[in-house]
């Protein structure tokens, strides 16, 4: 397990560039990103490392689905990112700085996502709203525990990152069904012929002629 989070890790500093739908009932309304909550949306990831042999989708075209859950109602929703993206639900801001899993060939498997996520609270009764940041890092899909994001009201977690790999490309298809020929049909024998009345007569005498 180790070893597929490196590999996630690895690949996504590698290839990382330099660098709102309502929300749950009870979640207040706007899409719109703040000023306050966009300044404290840090660059989409830390520095960047080596370049990565295993290439891949460019990390612009990656697209992540990230579940974001309200544990008071207990409600949830899908949310789907590119990389630099980010998201108002409410007053829940997620924003997507980087995505990626391990090949097809790769065991264990792992997807992994790097996310911020804001929300707008207060920190008592008298004080008035703020948007604050609650977690920043990756969140793993098969590796939960690593992180996690601790809110009392909120959860975020991965649930897949598209891209492919170069050799994921689906093998080429095989003959078609229909190209392949029938099957002929069992030759069927033909029905004896119906003998003529002279040579049932003849078969019945044993082939001798009529006496005069």
């Amino acid at each position: 397990m180790a070893r597929a989070i490196a590999l996630i890790l690895a690949g996504a500093l590698a290839t990382l560039s330099a660098c709102s739908k309502d929300g749950p009932e009870g979640d207040a309304p706007g899409t719109a990103i703040p000023e306050d909550a966009a300044r404290q949306l840090d660059k989409p990831a830390p520095p960047r490392a080596a370049a990565s042999a295993l290439g891949g989708t460019p990390m612009a075209e990656r697209v992540a689905t990230l579940g974001l859950l309200n544990k008071r109602n207990n409600l949830s929703e899908d949310i789907t990112l590119k990389p630099g993206e980010s998201k108002r639900i409410g007053n829940v801001v997620v924003k997507l700085s980087a995505c990626e899993r391990t090949p097809a060939w790769e065991r264990p498997r792992e997807t992994g996502a790097f996310v911020q996520v804001l929300v707008e609270e207060r920190k008592d009764v008298d004080s008035p709203l703020r948007w604050s940041k609650v977690f920043s890092g990756w969140l793993f899909k098969h590796s939960p525990s690593l992180n996690v994001v601790e809110h009392p009201v909120y959860d975020v977690w991965v649930k897949d990152c598209a891209m492919k790999y170069p050799g994921e490309e689906a093998p080429a298809s095989s003959t078609p069904a229909s190209s392949v020929p029938a099957r002929p049909a069992a030759a069927t024998a033909p029905a004896p012929a119906a003998a003529s009345p002279s040579a049932a007569n003849a078969s019945g005498n044993g082939g001798a002629s009529a006496p005069d």
